[in-house]
């Protein structure tokens, strides 16, 4: 998280104006870190003063605090209108703690993994005030102490070491003017060379550690001594803006708009840059290409990586299936007929071509049968020993057609069989599917990296079916390759339009085919129907009805559980009515503080049992990947590790792990891809311009099995509604799909 997120509410009494405070100073031992925000540093301690029993309330800055410590503040004493009287301390010194029962808490606090307030009290007991020599250079020592054997000692001496050597990170970064809240994760990828790593070149923290921005490592660099115009860190620059671009879906960018974006950037001019871009394109390390005739950079992987999607896509257009498709109409009929199925004549025509074609994209809105395809084209290709696979990006979308069809269905990682120590995929070219069609559902989220893994992993004889409604969101990754495939004139494309008489009656799907054609929906009169536009006018009513309806109007009205059952979705992270800030006040009110008695807060969130949370990064070694979401089981302070439910799988996380979990009371509508949830509830607010597009509040309605519910203002629905163009994707796939004759691709 950045620093700018907000702090504990601290507000000082303001009165009449008095005179300031004298400065003073008091010292005493912490015993309770009351908040601590590892990024800022801001802290609010409990301190015992030597000649005291009654702790202290001390308000500050420190990188590395926990009780046991011995503090120095430096400050005045100032009365808090909610929290009394409080000392406000403008630099707080910190000394390791150097009597044995400062000892004792610090061990007890938990910093040391596997040390309780148990194990604490003996290993004072046993070493006195030399526990900590004895832990750094006698450790086997540490067998003496009942209940610690070899392996046990091993561990300790493991966690104290790592400790020692992060708080060196995090006394390095201090000194240079940044926050220690990713110590232990440059730790953990540089190991012991970490300071020399960053020393360096500390720019290669953007792309090794995530969520470290180019201004946070430039901030590191120029206090390292690196000049404006170092060619390390325009290069940095341009490379960070093409990287951005792939976060934002672009696979390139115009030229132009990268030098513009990096001279604003590095504030210098687009001049400047120029050179350093042509050097790097002639390295190799930018690719220079056109798209539609504008001169575009790319970064050599993902560049390659759509090439090779193109290559492998036209290579399907030019066969045939390994099945005999000889009188397709009569084997549709007597499938159908099995099924107690009505085909529409666009169904009919979408399962004759998927009979007929190596590769075929299915889309359409909600309600118009997309699943029952899936049903039929597997119920007659079953009469001819077809081995077929389904499977789609998200467990939730994998879940949902696994129940909707009755067959076996599994994530696209999970069929591809991620390997989590590489990253990487077992199954490709050498090691192909077992299958003869791969069926993939929600094929609007798949990115170019994940097409290509896929088409890698298809066998040679194989067929490929994409079924996705090319009217949502195009995918979180770079991309857009089912719009890219829809728009080509190569790609065998099928549309579904007829909506089912059952799918009809509900607001929901009506609505979103409304919101589609560019219809304002209408909330609807009936307190039980489905769809409901709430209007209000500022972010912070929008905010107060919101938590309203999440809380208590839905669970009343409908039954629904708030946390389990209803997903806020927000067209923005940041700003009153983002997914921060509206997450941690629906957090407040579903899962308060004072009904939790184990928590943990990092960067200033806290989790605690049953918060509703989500992975925000792909995870291949814990098999969670981003967007999916689950319950906190359990936290063990001693362990210093978090227990996460992911519908029914528990999945362990260190403490120091969960910068990639945020809230998920709130998340972004990208974030929700491929996934139903019984309740959709979504602010709207002119505040979200950017954001609001057709496709985003199609794609937040669509998600909504029960219930959607509107709320905020009438010109934000409005807008929302009207604008259809999109964000525009530089993307190179349909001109490659359209123009197999370059060098290099398919030819047949």
């Amino acid at each position: 998280m950045k620093s700018h997120q907000k702090q504990p509410r601290l507000p000082l009494a303001t009165g009449r104006s008095k005179p300031p405070a004298p400065p003073e100073t008091i010292s005493g031992t912490v015993q309770r870190v009351t908040y601590h925000d590892e990024n800022t540093g801001f802290c609010v301690l409990r301190v015992r003063p030597p000649d005291s029993a009654d702790p202290l309330t001390v308000v500050g800055r420190s990188n590395h605090v926990a009780p046991g410590h011995t503090v120095r503040a430096h400050g005045s004493w100032q009365e808090d209108a909610t929290y009394g009287r409080q000392f406000r301390s403008d630099s707080l010194e910190l000394a390791e703690p150097n009597s044995p029962e400062d000892m004792e808490s610090y061990l007890a606090s938990g910093r040391i993994r596997g040390v309780g307030p148990a194990l604490a009290r003996r290993l004072i007991e046993a070493f006195g005030a030399d526990v900590f020599e004895v832990i750094s250079n006698q450790p086997e020592r540490l067998q003496e102490v009942d209940g610690l054997g070899p392996v046990r000692v091993e561990r300790l001496a493991e966690s104290w070491n790592e400790q020692n050597r992060v708080h060196e990170i995090m006394m390095f970064l201090h000194t240079h003017g940044l926050g220690p809240a990713r110590a232990s994760r440059i730790h953990a990828l540089y190991g012991d060379h970490a300071i020399e790593t960053l020393r360096s070149n500390p720019y290669t923290l953007v792309q090794d550690i995530h969520g470290i921005g180019f201004a946070t490592a430039d901030a590191l660099a120029r206090s390292l001594g690196t000049h404006a115009d170092d060619p390390s860190r325009l290069n940095a620059g341009l490379l960070h803006v093409l990287d951005n671009s792939r976060q934002r879906g672009h696979c390139g960018l115009p030229r132009e708009d990268l030098l513009e974006s990096a001279a604003n950037l590095l504030e210098t001019g687009s001049d400047t840059l120029s050179q350093p871009l042509t050097e790097l394109i002639q390295k190799g390390d930018i690719v220079a290409e056109t798209i539609r005739g504008h001169p575009c950079c790319f970064l050599p992987d993902l560049f390659r990586l759509e090439r090779e999607c193109a290559e492998r896509l036209i290579s399907l257009t030019r066969g045939v299936p390994t099945w005999n498709a000889s009188n397709p109409s009569q084997a549709l009929d007597q499938a159908a007929s099995r099924l107690a199925i009505e085909l529409a004549p666009s169904q009919r025509e979408a399962l004759s071509h998927a009979l007929e074609s190596r590769l075929l994209v299915v889309t359409g809105g909600p309600g118009v049968g997309k699943t029952t395809i899936v049903r039929v084209l597997l119920e007659v290709l079953e009469d001819h020993g077809v081995r077929a696979v389904l499977a789609a990006p998200t467990g939730r979308a994998a879940r949902r057609i696994r129940e909707s069809t009755g067959r076996e269905a599994q994530t696209l990682h999970r069929l591809l069989e991620v390997d989590a120590h590489r990253g990487r995929f077992q199954r490709d070219t050498n090691n192909p599917l077992d299958c003869d069609l791969v069926i993939v559902d929600e094929a609007s989220m798949i990115d170019v990296p994940l097409t290509a893994a896929l088409l890698r992993a298809l066998p040679d004889h194989a067929s490929l079916l994409l079924i996705g409604d090319s009217d949502q969101l195009p995918s979180v990754g770079p991309g857009q390759v089912c719009a890219d495939l829809i728009r080509s004139r190569t790609v065998p494309v099928a549309q579904l339009r007829e909506v089912f008489r059952q799918e009809a009656q509900s607001t929901i799907v009506q609505n979103a085919h409304l919101v589609n054609q560019g219809t304002v929906p209408e909330s609807e009169r009936d307190p039980d129907g489905e769809f409901f536009f709430i209007e209000t006018e500022n972010s912070q009513r929008i905010a107060a009805r919101l938590i309203e309806v999440v809380q208590e109007r839905i669970p009343a009205r409908f039954g629904l559980d708030p946390i389990r059952d209803v997903q806020v979705l927000c067209p923005m992270r940041r700003g009153p009515l983002g997914t921060f800030e509206l997450g941690q006040e629906i957090q407040n009110r579903l899962n308060p503080t004072s009904s939790i008695r184990a928590r943990v807060e990092r960067s200033g969130v806290r989790f605690s049992q049953g918060d509703k949370v989500i992975q925000r990064v792909n995870d291949y070694e814990r098999e969670v990947f981003n967007g999916d979401v689950g319950i906190v089981h359990g936290i063990d302070e001693i362990e210093q590790q978090l227990t996460i439910d992911f519908e029914g799988r528990q999945v362990f996380y260190p403490f120091e792990a969960l910068e990639n979990i945020a809230l998920a009371y709130a998340i972004t509508v990208h974030k929700a891809q491929g996934s139903e949830y019984p309740a959709v509830v979504m602010p709207l607010t002119t505040g979200h311009h950017i954001m609001l597009q057709r496709n985003l509040l199609y794609t937040a309605i669509t998600r909504a099995r029960k219930l959607v519910v509107l709320v905020g203002q009438r010109n934000a629905l409005e807008r929302a509604v009207s604008e259809n163009e999109g964000l525009r994707r530089w993307t190179k796939l349909t001109e490659w799909l359209d123009s197999p004759t370059e060098p290099g691709l398919a030819t047949g």
